[in-house]
């Protein structure tokens, strides 16, 4: 009897051994998960983390082409180039041009030509000094007009910055003074041409 009490209590205490292996073991095995568990989870928010930044990137990309496909810079690029022609233009047509000095030395060459010797001195006024002061008029009067209709045509179109309608409006300032003055010195309503007995 003695001898199977104690088979039976080695049988009894290798089960409890291996009940008790047994259960180490699962606890061994679920802590290394729960160590595992949070390492790698980081790891997969990082990625999802990555991929969403990745993502707003493309979209803020492509958010901002459309942007700037709005704003066509040639559009601007001519305003901006026609608005300051204009303004160069009336100042040109205010100050003179070598295009009107040139007219008016050949209006006066051919004045002279056509009164050596017959011309009276009032026809002599008129074909050397009035023709010349009447060319050099209307060649400023021309560059007067386009400055003018540059300078109305930048204005009248929209979306143009605030410079550069500030500079068109000095241009159509500048050209109307410039066609203002032409067209006064054209017809003698400044200043009339000098007698002959004066």
């Amino acid at each position: 009897m003695p001898r199977m009490d104690t088979k039976t209590t080695t049988e009894k205490t290798d089960e409890g051994t291996d009940a008790s292996g047994t259960a180490e073991e699962t606890a061994a095995v679920a802590l290394d998960k729960k160590d595992t568990e949070p390492a790698t989870a980081p790891i997969e928010a990082d990625a999802n983390a990555d991929g969403d930044e990745a993502g707003d990137a493309d979209r803020d990309d492509e958010d901002e082409e459309p942007a700037g496909e709005a704003a066509p810079a040639p559009a601007g690029i001519g305003g901006a180039a026609a608005a300051v022609v204009s303004a160069a233009l009336g100042a040109v047509a205010l100050t003179g041009t070598w295009t009107g000095k040139v007219v008016s030395e050949r209006e006066t060459l051919l004045g002279q030509i056509k009164t050596s010797g017959t011309g009276t001195p009032a026809q002599q006024i008129s074909e050397i000094y009035g023709d010349a002061w009447h060319s050099t008029a209307l060649v400023n009067g021309v560059f007067a007009l386009i400055a003018l209709l540059v300078a109305v045509l930048v204005l009248v179109l929209p979306g143009r910055p605030a410079w550069v309608r500030a500079v068109a409006v000095a241009g159509a300032v500048l050209g109307g003074l410039g066609l203002l003055l032409s067209v006064g010195t054209y017809f003698d309503l400044f200043l009339s041409l000098p007698t002959a007995g004066s």
